[in-house]
């Protein structure tokens, strides 16, 4: 082959090594942190938004709090979606979020779990007989001193005057997918997770749901964060608050925002 056509080879390489680049580049999607909870939602709409030639995002699952601290860390993320408004507000405050990015993008619901191979009747209501329930047992919840699903489930059972029955009867997770590991594998007889989480496993039966008033509103409030910089961001997140991505979020049992 002559030096001339070896020459022509390489600029041709590197040409399109050039404009390759940025083109990968561009292709990156942006990076979400979403509660726990919201895995298999999410990850429903993040093949939606690719499925329209957009770069699907990279989507990051934790208990709210963990992933507030490692916004105020200073993780290089996109966008946050939390289980409930304070760990939204922590990461607001300190001026991680972006100006007038903020909007709740759903709702949720707080119930009662057995495992499905040894499910059990209880009605909530006041007083009711949870601790005799449990037996020897324990009750998996998250952790109520951080985690969203945790807080909303102690406010409940103080509400209907029986969280000192069951306040050192506890089989604590670092998130709401924890605390549903444990009643799936039949560690804890009981359990209190959301109803979309309920609703995801097939190991688990509901045995009742909480009153609405027994706890502050389940909501999951979304934002842009300040150290965005992937310009699909902002589409991805009007997409979760669109009719399309509302669907998608009912679809797996969220409320509509």
């Amino acid at each position: 082959m002559s030096k001339l056509i070896l020459r022509a080879l390489a600029c041709i390489s590197i040409f399109f090594h050039i404009s390759w680049v940025p083109a990968m580049a561009q292709q990156r999607g942006p990076l979400v942190l979403a509660a726990a909870s919201l895995q298999e939602a999410m990850t429903a709409a993040a093949n939606a938004w690719a499925a329209q030639r957009h770069a699907r995002p990279v989507l990051s699952f934790a208990a709210s709090s963990a992933l507030a601290r490692q916004i105020r860390s200073g993780a290089p993320a996109d966008l946050f979606v939390s289980a409930d408004e304070e760990w939204m507000d922590d990461v607001e405050k300190a001026g991680f979020v972006q100006r007038g990015s903020r909007a709740d993008m759903a709702g949720n619901r707080l119930v009662l779990i057995a495992p499905a191979r040894a499910p059990l009747q209880l009605r909530i209501t006041r007083g009711m007989p949870i601790a005799r329930a449990l037996g020897g047992s324990r009750l998996a919840m998250a952790n109520p001193d951080s985690v969203p699903a945790g807080k909303y489930g102690r406010a409940a059972l103080t509400a209907l005057g029986v969280w000192p029955n069951v306040a050192n009867r506890l089989a604590l997770g670092d998130n709401v997918r924890s605390a549903l590991t444990l009643v799936e594998r039949g560690e804890a007889r009981l359990g209190i997770v959301y109803a979309t989480d309920a609703r995801a496993s097939k190991a688990v039966v509901l045995v009742d749901s909480f009153p609405a008033g027994s706890h502050a509103p389940i909501r999951y409030p979304l934002a842009r964060l300040s150290a965005s910089r992937n310009p699909e961001a902002e589409g991805f997140r009007r997409f979760l608050l669109s009719r399309a991505g509302q669907d998608i979020l009912a679809r797996y049992g969220f409320s509509r925002r």
